[in-house]
C-alpha cells in the first residue's frame, strides 16, 4: 500500500470517472481522501491530465505531487473513446445537457451512407468547439455566453482524429470508437457527423477508454481508492 510520502514524491493515479461527476469534483474527492487518511498537508498539490464532461465516464488521469509537473506532458497524448451518437436530432449543447431543439429526416441514412461519411473526418480536420465548453472568449467562459442567450462566434481549430470506426448501427443509434488528439470535442464530432449526412446529430453517451498507453480496464473507481487507503494515525 501506497504511504503519504509516496504521494508527495509522485503517483499517477488511474480513475474511473463516474456519471454526473466533473472532473474538479473527482480530484477534490481524492485530496480530501488522502488529506485525512494519510495526513498530508492542505496544500497537497494533485490535479488531472484532462477534462471529462460531468456526462461522460471512464479514465480521468490524476498526478499527485511531484508528478504534478507530468501533467503537460499527459494531457498532450492521443485519447480514445467510445459512445453512442443519436441521429435525426440536435441539443445546443451537442449532447443531453441541454433538450432536442431541431429534428432532421433520417429516411435516407443507411449503414453505407454512415461508413462512408466516417472518412471524412479522418486526419487532421477543422473543429468548432460547442458553445457550451469553458473556453474562453474575450475573457468569459463560452457556456457562460450560452446561457446569457449569447450569440457569440466561435473560431475553428485544427485537431486530428487517428481513428473512427462505427462498432454498431442501430438507427436513430450510432456506436462508435474514435482516437482523436489532445483537443478535441466528441460533442463537435457528433454536431458536424449529421450535417454531413445532411441530418442532425447529438452525443448521447462517451467514455474515454485510453489516454496513451494507460486503459480503462486498469483504473479503480473513486470508492475503491478512498477504502484500500490505510489510516495514518
Amino acid at each position: 500500500m501506497k504511504t503519504a510520502e509516496n504521494f508527495q514524491e509522485g503517483q499517477i493515479l488511474l480513475i474511473d470517472k463516474p456519471l454526473n461527476w466533473t472532473s474538479f469534483q473527482a480530484v477534490n474527492k481524492l485530496k480530501w481522501a488522502l488529506i485525512t487518511k494519510l495526513n498530508l498537508p492542505k496544500k497537497f498539490k494533485i490535479g488531472h491530465a484532462g477534462t471529462l464532461d460531468p456526462l461522460a465516464t471512464g479514465l480521468l488521469l490524476v498526478c499527485t505531487g511531484k508528478f504534478t509537473k507530468r501533467i503537460t506532458e499527459l494531457q498532450g497524448q492521443a485519447k480514445e473513446y467510445t459512445g453512442t451518437f443519436h441521429i435525426g436530432a440536435t441539443t445546443p449543447s451537442y449532447d443531453l445537457e441541454t433538450e432536442i431543439d431541431q429534428t432532421f429526416p433520417t429516411e435516407h441514412i443507411d449503414e453505407a451512407l454512415i461508413h462512408e461519411t466516417v472518412k471524412q473526418f479522418l486526419g487532421e480536420i477543422d473543429q468548432k468547439p460547442p458553445i457550451y465548453s469553458a473556453i474562453k472568449k474575450d475573457g468569459v467562459r463560452l457556456y457562460e455566453h450560452a446561457r446569457a442567450g449569447e450569440t457569440i462566434e466561435i473560431a475553428t481549430r485544427k485537431t486530428t482524429i487517428h481513428e473512427f470506426e462505427i462498432t454498431r448501427i442501430a438507427l436513430p443509434e450510432v456506436d462508435f470508437r474514435v482516437v482523436c488528439s489532445k483537443g478535441t470535442y466528441i460533442r463537435s464530432l457528433a454536431f458536424d457527423f449529421g450535417q454531413a449526412m445532411n441530418s442532425g446529430s447529438h452525443l448521447t453517451a462517451l467514455r474515454r477508454t485510453k489516454i496513451g498507453d494507460y486503459d480503462v480496464n486498469e483504473a479503480i473507481v473513486l470508492e475503491t481508492f478512498e477504502e484500500n487507503l490505510v489510516i495514518n494515525n
